[in-house]
Parts: C-alpha cells; structure tokens; sequence
C-alpha cells in the first residue's frame, strides 16, 4: 500500500471549554444532556479537548479523527474504524477543523485497494460533510452516507470544508469537479466549477483538492490536477494564480493557504514538498519531506498550515508522520512513527491534514470559533 499513489479516475486520495458545546444558529443542541454524558466518557479522555496547543487530525486510512496533545495522548476522537458510513463512524476523512466545540469533518471515503477490510469493487464511499459534538454526535451533516451524486444534499469526494463567518460551510466535491458553498438547509447558494465537467477553462476545475475564504473575499482553491493553485473572485475570474496544467511549477496541488504577508503557502504534493510563493510568483520557501531520514521515496504530503510561531505543520501522508518544522527547515515534532501503519500509541495510517488548535494561520480568517 505504501507505494500506491490512490488516484482513481484521475482523482487524489488523498471550541469552548471541555464538555461544552457551542450552540450554532440553526445546528440546535447536541442531544441530550443524559446521552451526551454517557457517550462522553467514550470520546473525552483526562487531559484536556480542545485545548490550545493540541492537534487535530484526519487519520484517514483509520477512518477516524483524533485530537492529541504534546505527549502523543489521543484526548478526544471521532469514527470507530467502520470502513461503513454511519452515525458513529467516518471513512477516509481527508479534512477537520474546530468549529467551537464541534468539529467540521470531510468524510472522503477510500478509493478500491487503499484499505484492506473494504471488500467492495468501488471502494468504501462516505460523502459527508458533519458537524460532530463533543461526545461524538453528528449535529449537521451535507450529503447522505454511503451515497454518491451531485444533486440535492448529495456529494462524490468531499475532501474538503471550511467554516464560513456566516455559518455556511465551503465544501471541496471533488469528484463533482466543483467547490460549492451551502446554507444550513442544504441549498448551494455559491458554486466555482461546472458540475461533472472537469477543464480549465472559465468557471471549471480538475479534480480540486482544497478552498479557503481569503480576507478580500475571495476564494483560493487548489486545482489539483490542473497543478495550479488559482485565486477567484465570486463573480468567477480569476485573479491571481500559480502553476499551470501544462507548466512545470506544480505537480498535484493538494492544498493552499493564504498567509499573513500576502505570500501563499502551497503543498506540491507530487513533488514531495512544499513552497511558499510571493504574489509575484517567486518560490521563497521549498521544503521537500522525502529528503529527510527514514522518508520512503513518495511520501506525497497533503497538508501544509502555518502556525503563528512560523512553523509549519505538516501532513506527511504516506511516511505515516505529522510533522512540524521551524523557520530554519528543523523537525521540532512527529506524530507517528516514520512509515509504519498503525493506530496504536503515537501511529497514524496515512494522515491526510493536520491542524493546530487555536494556533493556526492562513485559513478562515478568524472570525471566532477558537481561531
């Protein structure tokens, strides 16, 4: 498995307090309080959630979402390792992020072949997009388990969502070729990319792999197989981008995030690496996760955020490792151990993103929430 690339039809596989829940406008309450306390005990562990310092992160071919703070101690998760979409379970979750107390999950599903207890043909669909509390209840949820499709409340390889200020979520269907943004009622309200079309021209994309709100409202997605990273305007023009389909700059533009300085950090992910470039396109940063010691040859790395510190976090998906380095390209911490599949103490299986809590920079713009 370590050496499978997991592209099918050209696609990439890729809070408040502890025991709070924070009421969203139209989410309602996590369920009752009686349930909530006996389902707790299962996802909270002593510790902490949610708390500062503490990372998140997609643990996809685990079907799960863990929080684990500095001693590599799982302290909160979600998804019960079920290769099966359901209330209490995840697959392939490729995306989350803290949203209050509850946290934002894309759940991806597995392409044939990448997770062994899948026996289906297909692969393992999920197509969710959910809001989980803390103790593990789904409060919200975009597209239907197990189901695929590009209508009404329907997904194909959500591999990304972002929390918008308004309380919409900006969801990256793959598949579908299109990012689209969704109300609480299940309505796109905003869509860049044309349904099932899969190009480069105006208004389309190839097999997108992530979007992030900007500050000036714009949308900077990265068009994965287009090998771009490309910044839109909501009336759909583009203004500024990086890398091309027939250039050379990018190859697998897995994820993109705008920082503080205006440069953009991007993960190459064909590449092995990740950049930063400046608006003016030049790279002043290239950090390449196969050169390191014990790295296998194509690790194909899938997220990349910076940290308020100038560190960069890092989803070293195939060595198994999230990674955090400093400003001088120094690893200062791992998760997992360096390609070596597990889901014991401090393993991980093909992390797909990694984040923070309360300490991240170049996403949402943080608008509150626990940015």
């Amino acid at each position: 498995m370590k050496q499978l690339s997991l592209r099918t039809s050209g696609r990439r596989w890729r809070l408040a307090a502890a025991g709070t829940v924070v009421a969203l406008a139209g989410l309602g309450a996590a369920g009752p309080a009686t349930a909530a306390s006996a389902s707790m005990r299962h996802h909270l562990q002593p510790g902490g959630f949610n708390k500062k310092g503490d990372i998140l992160i997609a643990d996809a071919f685990n079907n799960r979402v863990i929080e684990v703070n500095s001693r590599h101690q799982v302290v909160w998760h979600f998804g019960n390792g079920s290769n099966v979409a359901g209330p209490h379970s995840i697959v392939g979750t490729n995306d989350a992020q803290r949203v209050g107390s509850l946290t934002l999950i894309a759940g991806t599903g597995t392409p044939p072949g990448a997770d062994p207890s899948c026996l289906q043909a297909a692969g393992c669909p999920d197509n969710r997009v959910i809001l989980v509390s803390p103790a593990g209840h789904i409060v919200w949820q975009y597209g239907q388990a197990g189901v695929t499709g590009s209508g009404f409340n329907q997904l194909n390889t959500p591999v990304q969502a972002t929390y918008l200020p308004s309380g919409h979520i900006l969801i990256t269907d793959q598949a579908n070729e299109r990012v689209i943004e969704v109300n609480r009622a299940h309505h796109v309200v905003w869509q860049y990319g044309k349904t099932g079309v899969s190009g480069a021209g105006f208004d389309e994309l190839n097999n997108p792999n992530s979007a992030e709100l900007l500050a000036n409202g714009h949308i900077l997605i990265a068009d994965e197989n287009n090998n771009r990273v490309i910044e839109v305007t909501r009336s759909h023009h583009l203004v500024w981008s990086y890398g091309s389909p027939a250039g050379t700059q990018l190859s697998g533009a897995a994820f993109a995030s705008r920082l503080p300085d205006g440069n953009t950090l991007i993960t190459d992910s064909n590449n092995n690496r990740i950049l930063i470039v400046t608006p003016a396109k030049k790279v002043v940063f290239d950090y390449a996760t196969n050169a390191r010691p014990g790295s296998m040859m194509t690790p194909l790395p899938t997220r990349a955020v910076m940290l308020k510190n100038g560190h960069i976090l890092i989803s070293d998906q195939f060595n198994d490792q999230v990674i955090e380095i400093n400003q001088n390209q120094k690893i200062v911490f791992t998760q997992g151990m360096i390609q070596t599949d597990g889901n014991g103490f401090n393993q991980l299986n093909a992390p797909y993103d990694a984040k923070v809590v309360g300490d991240y920079t170049g996403l949402t713009p943080p608008f509150g929430f626990g940015h």
